[in-house]
């Protein structure tokens, strides 16, 4: 640890400095009660341009991002790349929707995709399977940004033998963590945007413009990572995609895609722009994001030129992978910048897993709390349940990391896009049409986990010799096809729940089933800000979810 002095001195400034302000961001931007979930868990409704931009991409392009795109890159080659394609096709394909959804929400007081589900479709049982879906979906999400910190830990030497004291300054990290955004809500994350999103912006662009220079040039960068491909006995390695791997890559970007907007988190951030222009100049912009997140992909090839070595895993003779991108930055650069870097990564954690802890206590609070336990519950007693709840999503986050293999904390966030995806037909779908049955919904989410977990039942992992859950690559000869190609298990889960729910829907129509009521108008999703209805909603809210 002595010889990363500097290191941890930046890195802990920085990192209490961003605490400082998650503290005071309860009162940023006056906000009229906090004991009210509009104020607390959707910052008042009123982000504009900038605001929404930084957060909702810094909830988008996480430290997991950070270290585990390059680990892959660094590891499998080409096919690491999928997650700079996934972040581009997905604006334009949700440009419509997210602003449907802006304008339903405000209209009704929606603070949740569940909210939205439970009117529109009249059925409770639905609501409560998307909000259920999202809790369990977004848990090893938030885990996972506790990986990036410890990689960082790690690196800098911060780290003990037993289990307790190896975990400990991620426990504190969390305990901070915990403690503004139980205060400040949405409006804590939101403000350290800026820092965050600011200090990645200038450590990605000094690392394109130093290490190159430093190793030898781009030709040598991609010399060197393609003869450690060519030299790797592993299959469907390289620095270009094979044909063994092209049908995986493409399933898996496109599927990723229509799971990156799904997850409550995503939505949340969406959801506190102030109006609709604002959704569409951040869909224009994000891609600026993706832009930065090829140039971060790129480290994987860079660590591979510098001869980086990632440092020893949980268990004998294995290695953390996600340690690439610390390593790096730790022999190539000075100890003062390598602290910035470190500290980038760690708050890079922090705004994602804050946003995302108060998205799931969003949708306890809403469609589980105030639905099934408490229908009269006030607005302060709903807000002060989703403090509670997001307490115990961080708890049970930083519990996933300290007894759990990190890699299995890994393939978890895998399942969670195979899951969250299933939410798809009822939300996306239900924006524009109302044709499916609520009943065939429910049927269809049924099938679509069905098959996604038998799926992924059947993927081994190679690498820690666990024989189930082991990634989403799907080995086509399963469907008895003669192919060494493999598919992503989210993309064919999805389909078969969009299909299961076209059949059962046309089945319970002959049937004459009832399907209940919808409790919005035509008109609802294109209304905006200045709008009587939404004015009222934001100076008097009202509990329509209940009510409908």
């Amino acid at each position: 640890m002595s010889d990363h002095i500097t290191e941890i001195v930046v890195f802990t400034f920085l990192f209490l400095l961003v605490s400082g302000m998650g503290f005071v961001a309860s009162r940023w931007r006056a906000p009229k009660d906090m004991a009210h979930l509009d104020e607390w868990g959707l910052g008042g409704r009123s982000f504009g341009g900038w605001i929404t931009w930084f957060l909702v991409g810094g909830d988008l392009y996480t430290a997991y991002t950070f270290v585990a795109v390059p680990a892959l890159i660094f590891g499998a080659g080409a096919a690491g790349f999928f997650a700079v394609p996934y972040t581009v096709i997905i604006y334009p394909l949700f440009f419509l929707i997210l602003i449907r959804l802006w304008s339903v929400s405000h209209r009704h007081g929606f603070v949740t995709p569940a909210d939205f589900v439970r009117t529109r479709f009249d059925s409770p049982t639905l609501a409560l399977v998307i909000a259920i879906t999202g809790i369990v979906a977004t848990m090893p999400y938030i885990a996972l940004q506790l990986i990036g910190i410890e990689a960082v830990l790690k690196t800098m030497g911060v780290t003990g033998e037993s289990t307790i004291a190896r975990h400990l300054p991620i426990i504190i990290a969390f305990a901070i963590l915990a403690a503004y955004t139980y205060q400040s809500g949405l409006r804590a994350p939101a403000l350290i945007a800026f820092v965050k999103d600011t200090l990645i912006y200038i450590v990605i662009l000094v690392a394109i413009i130093w290490l190159p220079y430093k190793l030898g040039g781009w030709n040598a960068i991609f010399d060197a990572a393609d003869a450690k491909f060519q030299a790797s006995p592993a299959p469907n390695d390289g620095i270009t995609l094979n044909a063994n791997n092209q049908v995986q890559y493409f399933t898996l970007a496109l599927g990723s895609a229509l799971a990156l907007f799904l997850y409550p988190h995503s939505i949340t951030g969406v959801l506190a722009s102030k109006n609709r222009d604002v959704i569409k100049r951040n869909m224009s912009a994000l891609p600026a994001y993706s832009l930065l997140l090829g140039l971060i992909a790129l480290l994987g090839y860079m660590a591979i030129a510098a001869g980086v070595k990632p440092l020893p895993g949980a268990t004998p003779g294995s290695v953390d992978s996600n340690t690439v991108v610390p390593v790096l930055f730790d022999q190539q650069f000075p100890a003062w910048f390598t602290g910035i870097a470190f500290a980038a990564i760690g708050i890079g954690a922090l705004v994602p897993a804050a946003i995302m802890s108060i998205a799931a206590a969003n949708l306890f609070t809403r469609n589980i709390y105030k639905e099934y336990l408490r229908k009269d519950a006030t607005h302060a007693q709903e807000a002060n349940v989703a403090k509670i709840t997001s307490l115990v999503v961080k708890i049970g986050a930083v519990a996933c990391i300290v007894f759990l293999d990190p890699q299995f904390s890994i393939d978890l966030q895998l399942i969670g896009g195979v899951i969250i995806l299933q939410t798809a037909p009822a939300v996306v779908v239900g924006l524009y049409t109302r044709w499916l049955h609520r009943g065939a919904l429910v049927a269809g989410w049924a099938a679509g986990m069905a098959v996604g977990f038998w799926m992924l039942w059947q993927i081994p992992n190679a690498a820690t010799g666990r024989k189930h859950f082991g990634g989403s690559a799907f080995p086509l000869s399963e469907f008895g096809l003669d192919s060494t190609k493999t598919i992503y298990v989210g993309f064919v889960a999805v389909l078969v729940n969009a299909l299961v729910a076209v059949i059962v829907t046309l089945i319970l129509r002959a049937a004459k089933t009832p399907e209940g009521v919808d409790g919005t108008e035509a008109d609802d999703y294109f209304a905006d800000e200045g709008d009587p209805r939404i004015e009222k909603q934001r100076t008097t809210p009202v509990d329509n979810i209940s009510s409908t």
